[in-house]
């Protein structure tokens, strides 16, 4: 069983108190600001993927991509926006490797729901606010899929 499975009553627990889960936001905010601003450079989006990406928060990207680096990253490995800054994508992947989690760098994030910046991102995992998807046709979980999925003509 999950993590998440293991959560659900939890996380009903919380869609039915608006009130607590509201406390709950405005004591884990500062909390989260204290530890995840200076260590990881967190923009406090709300929607936390750090685990998923080497520890380096993805929001730094110039373009604010999720989702892997946007080809226009330099020979050296720096961003084409901010030409002093070594791109965003290219740490994250680095990083990443050094975690036993390692494959997760993979994983498809969804799009930043900007009604969610500046809360509490742990609050949103608990809730599930924070996987809100949009569209209608069903998403790969990883990006390894679409390219496999390219790759067979499908």
């Amino acid at each position: 069983m999950g993590l998440m499975s293991r959560l659900q009553p939890l996380r009903l627990f919380l869609l039915n108190h608006p009130r607590l889960t509201n406390v709950l936001d405005h004591l884990l905010r500062p909390v989260e600001h204290i530890v995840k601003v200076p260590l990881f450079g967190c923009h406090m989006c709300g929607q936390c993927v750090l685990h998923s990406t080497g520890l380096v928060c993805p929001m730094n990207c110039p373009k604010n991509i999720r989702n892997g680096p946007c080809g226009g990253v330099r020979l050296n490995g720096h961003c084409e926006v901010k030409p002093e800054m070594m791109c965003v994508w290219v740490r994250a992947y680095d990083y990443s490797q050094r975690l036993i989690w390692a494959h997760e760098i993979h994983d498809l994030r969804p799009p930043v729901d900007w009604s969610l910046q500046g809360s509490a991102s742990w609050v949103n995992l608990l809730t599930g606010r924070d996987q809100v998807k949009s569209g209608c046709a069903a998403e790969p979980r990883s990006a390894l899929e679409v390219v496999q999925e390219a790759g067979h003509g499908k």
